[in-house]
């Protein structure tokens, strides 16, 4: 069956997730979807790609831009594991991405009403339609998981 609901696709973005674990990253997932098909997916790969800006969001706006080869994303949802830091919540203003779900807050660098809200800044000229907690204690146990493994 294909995903048709914001828990589906952050379902899958969890599976994105977890293969980002499995490959040493932070578990961090997203999935991109316009008109109920999804355009991209991604992880987060800053560590393996050596690029400080490989977040999951930025991996999908970046496979987006190359499937539709054009860099804005009108009428898409982004659905991402952790809420987007300021880098990705700028981005996603940018692409002109309609919505964001995301599950788990950041406490830390979260810029979609954690530490700052980006989506909010008045003189940006696009608003994201931004809505957190979606799967919120799947995603934020994964990633407490994670950390606390990286302690031991």
């Amino acid at each position: 069956m294909a995903p048709s609901s914001d828990i589906d696709y952050m379902r899958r973005a969890l599976e994105l997730a977890r293969g980002a674990a499995a490959r040493g990253e932070v578990p961090v997932g997203a999935v991109l979807v316009r008109d109920g098909e999804i355009l991209a997916e991604g992880a987060n790969q800053p560590i393996t790609t050596h690029d400080p800006t490989a977040h999951a969001e930025i991996v999908t706006l970046r496979a987006a831009g190359s499937v539709l080869a054009d860099y804005r994303l009108a009428g898409a949802t982004l659905y991402v594991t952790l809420e987007p830091c300021a880098m990705c919540a700028a981005a996603l203003v940018h692409a002109r991405v309609a919505r964001v779900v995301f599950g788990a807050w950041d406490p830390k660098a979260g810029a979609a009403g954690s530490i700052t809200d980006v989506f909010a800044i008045p003189q940006l000229n696009h608003r994201v339609d931004v809505f957190g907690g979606v799967l919120a204690d799947e995603c934020g146990t994964l990633l407490s998981d994670f950390f606390r493994a990286r302690r031991l």
